[in-house]
């Protein structure tokens, strides 16, 4: 077995298989990182012969022309705890070595320091590439895995490129000189600013490999038949038909000597084609694929795109294909389109590319196009074409096992050409990232979102997700799109629509919508759906049927000019009184002149929509039997959108205004939303106890339960670990008879209130389980009697008594790890709000205060905290401050898998917190956290 990929029974015991990980280089590129084996001896002789006598002097400090045998055996042989070695490998050499020693307070070697000497060594030809920083990013990782906690690092001081690698990283660092040397020590710790550096360097490798995918210098068509309907010919077609202006090759495995289709000289094998291959496109069957990418890898391929079929998507046996394909791409430094994929295109003047199935290349535009599904792409790029929109790039991945929806997302970011992202998911591989990525993103371009199977949660066949992301409820999706600015809609069509809103015109600055038009009746259906919306419409402006496109016009300018308006709807029937209104085979008035071609109406909405670009203000229009005029608007150099429906515009218009107020609150938010230092908090004694609780029997029980090791802490420590942060539960003593509930009263102080509280009776208010406001030991005796009789005993009901709270609303607070997004903070009104009608609200943690007050405010049952109907509000500012001990609580303490607070009584000063309930796991080995790696799924 090759050690690209190797089994863990090939190293002997002990071998961590999981620091093996496929990386991104800086150029695009793929490599793989995994430790130094004992095997690896004659790679590493190989290796080293290639690097200049200069950098084995910076490595070793003198002269070391070459390695002895007690070297080799020295740097292949490690322990993986106290000396380790790890490589990075292309096409099954070794490219470059990173190895950490532990060392003591005086630099000796020790079995029980927290400090490790580090050294670094990569050959020249590959120095400049990103090498060498994410190798510091996988042997920190490993490091700390081992209890490292410090780096010490020797470089020579004419060695800039190695002290860049560690000055570049964001590690808090201390540097001193002497003998000659530069000694540098750093923390292994992640800071802000080390997890900065490492999502900018994702960002332009990611950016970069895409981009080398979207502009290759020559392009090979593996698999062109001699069938004209075959795939492989409909792609060499394409990539013809498409301008490209690089060399373009066929491969036909079988063609016979000195042939050529469509103009194209055949080849037997990639391996035969004279020049250099940046881009092959593979439509060859599964069984044939591996030696074709074997052939691509030697010839020096940069990147496939693989349309053959026949692997996840056909169940077990398919998905190991496909796992064994993305490993031997990414092995020879290959990324992946597919396979099962559609293709992907670019229409850059300088560098057109179609390498899809697609027939014809899109006309130039501002859409980013993403999709999970050829049919889907097919039907994406067809109304593009109709409605005259145009794309920038498009990629349609089939299976996504390699290059996914976060890689486009990222090289969007820097394509001056892309303007707004379209995408259509049917399942995320790394949720998380996309939400990192996404939210970066939205701050500059509108990202418009279709996600399939909303409601049954099935993932398509073929897609490559792990475990924790395949059932990610789609409450999780809304919290996860909506904090990162995504706009979610139901339909390709609303996909599109919005797109082309967000495209054409300005965003609105505020809900305030004007209509004005020639139909009384179709203005009011706009009014109507402004309202259902959530917009603020005006009262429509009916001009009448007579009205000219003059009168248009002016009315329209007027409504634009109005500083209280922040969108002008144009609603349009064609005028009664025209000729042209002709049923379908109405006879000679067809002829007429038919109201989409009255140039006067037109040339009104024209002039309307220059003034509304100059006012920065949103105008479209929602027309009736009007095609031809939403033609010719359209195919001005200045389009204005239209729709033949007003539900259709007010959609699209009603998701500009909330992406609108996403980013101007995301810009105020860069500027002053904070996560505020809370008073009260004892982080420390948090995690001894959380440690603690991990290391009890119950814990370790928990570890073998079928679904994970999650289990609950008793009641006395979960009030503990919250009261940390300053999270007062109020106690509640067991009453399991009338004397012992008197004793409880005693201890706590009337009023009290007697509650059951097992499992099956908690949120059952009409089982009457609950008496409040009792004031005296005779109304507890009574109350204590009649909940036992009618609730089969006291014991069975778990009855406790509790002081009794200020009256108040009732809510509940709830914090979660979703395997797939992290931690995720929830809020709702208790009982039928929450629990019937869903009406709960979400944030990813750490929650800001912004995003805390927005929380509250954003159930639909808020107004019950605000007065509602003359109550009085509740004091909301201790509600906000929960939810943010809550948050920073599980943000802190990561093995906290669940925090429940239920009921929260918010009063008119002040809350309380009547029940509590936290649950612990163990920590996953990697993280969010971890150092840059691609998905191995």
């Amino acid at each position: 077995m090759s050690h690209l990929q190797s089994d863990a029974s090939d190293h002997g015991p002990g071998y961590p298989q999981h620091w093996e990980a496929d990386i991104l280089l800086r150029d695009g590129g793929t490599a793989r990182i995994r430790p130094i084996v004992p095997a690896d001896a004659e790679r590493l002789v190989e290796f080293y012969a290639q690097v200049s006598d200069q950098s084995k002097y910076f490595r070793f400090f003198a002269p070391y022309p070459q390695l002895s045998e007690k070297d080799v055996r020295r740097f292949t042989h490690h322990d993986y705890v106290d000396r380790v070695a790890l490589a990075v490998v292309v096409r099954d050499r070794i490219i470059a070595t990173v190895r950490y020693d532990r060392i003591d307070g005086t630099g000796r070697p020790s079995a029980t320091g927290t400090d490790a000497e580090v050294a670094f060594l990569v050959q020249d030809a590959h120095q400049g590439r990103g090498v060498a920083s994410a190798l510091l990013e996988h042997i920190g990782a490993v490091a700390q895995e081992r209890g490292i906690r410090r780096f010490v690092a020797e470089v020579l001081p004419e060695n800039r490129r190695m002290t860049k690698v560690f000055t570049d990283a964001g590690y808090v660092q201390r540097r001193s000189f002497a003998d000659g040397v530069v000694h540098l020590e750093f923390d292994l710790e992640p800071t802000a600013a080390s997890l900065a550096v490492m999502r900018a360097r994702e960002h332009r490798a990611e950016a970069r490999s895409v981009q080398r995918l979207l502009t290759p210098r020559s392009v090979a068509v593996i698999g062109v038949s001699r069938q004209e309907a075959s795939p492989g010919r409909a792609l060499l077609r394409s990539v013809l038909g498409s301008g490209f202006t690089g060399e373009v090759y066929a491969v036909n495995a079988k063609a016979p000597a000195g042939t050529g289709l469509e103009g194209v000289a055949l080849h037997r094998s990639v391996l035969e084609i004279p020049g250099p291959v940046d881009l092959a496109v593979i439509a060859v069957p599964a069984e044939a694929v591996p030696a074709v990418v074997a052939e691509c890898g030697a010839h020096g391929v940069r990147g496939l795109v693989v349309v053959t079929a026949g692997y996840a998507e056909t169940g077990a046996q398919g998905r190991d294909r496909q796992r064994a394909l993305v490993r031997q791409a990414r092995a020879a430094g290959m990324r992946v389109i597919g396979p099962n994929a559609f293709g992907l295109l670019s229409t850059a003047a300088e560098h057109p590319l179609n390498a899809s199935l697609a027939p014809l290349l899109p006309q130039p535009g501002p859409f980013g196009i993403f999709c999970q599904s050829g049919a889907i792409g097919v039907a994406l790029l067809e109304a593009v074409h109709r409605r005259g929109l145009g794309v920038s790039s498009f990629a349609s991945v089939g299976n996504r096992a390699d290059v996914s929806g976060n890689d486009l997302l990222q090289y969007w970011e820097e394509d001056p050409a892309t303007e707004v992202v379209l995408l259509y998911l049917e399942s995320f591989g790394n949720p998380r990232k996309f939400t990192r990525i996404a939210r970066r993103l939205a701050t500059t371009k509108p990202i418009v979102v279709v996600k399939g199977a909303r409601h049954t949660g099935s993932l398509p066949p073929g897609h490559a997700v792990p475990p924790t992301a395949s059932g990610l409820r789609d409450a999780t999706v809304d919290a996860l799109f909506q904090q990162a600015g995504v706009i979610r809609v139901e339909t390709i069509t609303d996909l599109l629509d919005t797109g082309e809103l967000l495209a054409r015109q300005p965003l609105p600055a505020g809900p305030r919508v004007a209509v004005v038009g020639n139909s009384d009746s179709l203005g009011l259906l706009t009014h109507d759906a402004c309202l259902s919306a959530g917009l603020r419409p005006r009262a429509p402006v009916d001009l009448t049927t007579a009205a000219t496109g003059e009168h248009f016009r002016v009315a329209l300018e007027t409504a634009l000019s109005d500083t209280a308006v922040d969108a002008v709807i144009a609603v349009a029937i064609p005028p009664i009184t025209n000729p042209g209104l002709a049923l379908p085979g109405a006879g000679p008035a067809a002829d007429g002149v038919g109201a989409g071609d009255d140039p006067a109406l037109g040339e009104g909405l024209l002039h309307a929509a220059a003034t509304a670009r100059r006012l920065g203000k949103p105008l479209l229009l929602t027309h009736l039997a009007l095609t031809e005029l939403s033609e010719v608007l359209r195919g001005t150099e200045e389009p204005l959108p239209a729709y033949p429906a007003p539900e259709r515009a007010v959609r699209a218009l009603a998701h500009a205004v909330r992406y609108g107020v996403w980013r101007r609150t995301a810009e105020e938010a860069e500027r002053s939303a904070r996560v505020p230092e809370l008073a009260g908090v004892d982080a420390a004694a948090a995690r001894a106890l959380v440690g603690a609780a991990l290391e009890t029997r119950t814990a370790t029980a928990a570890r073998t339960q079928p679904g994970g090791a999650r289990f609950t802490l008793p009641e006395e420590q979960a009030a503990a670990l919250l009261g940390h942060y300053g999270i007062e539960v109020q106690r509640a003593l067991p009453a399991a008879d009338e004397e012992e509930a008197v004793r409880a009263a005693g201890r706590l102080g009337y009023p009290v209130a007697l509650k059951a509280t097992a499992a099956h009776l908690r949120h059952r208010p009409d089982l009457g389980g609950v008496r409040l406001d009792l004031p005296d030991e005779e109304g507890l005796r009574r109350a204590h009697r009649e909940l036992a009789a009618l609730l089969g005993g006291a014991v069975r009901a778990e009855l406790v008594v509790q002081r009794m709270a200020p009256r108040g609303v009732d809510t509940v607070i709830g914090a979660a790890v979703d395997p797939a997004v992290g931690a995720i903070l929830s809020f709702g009104l208790a009982g039928a709000p929450a629990e019937l009608l869903g009406d709960v609200a979400h944030r990813l943690v750490p929650a800001t205060d912004q995003e805390v007050a927005a929380l509250v405010r954003e159930v639909r049952a808020a107004p019950l905290l605000f007065g509602w109907r003359g109550a009085a509000p509740v004091d909301t500012a201790a509600l906000e401050e929960l939810l943010l001990r809550v948050s920073q609580l599980v943000d802190d303490l990561p093995e906290v898998a669940a925090v429940d607070l239920e009921p929260v009584v918010v009063a008119q000063q002040g809350l309380t917190v009547l029940a509590a309930g936290v649950r612990l796991a163990p920590l996953p080995v990697r993280t969010d956290l971890g150092p840059r790696s691609m998905s191995t799924l």
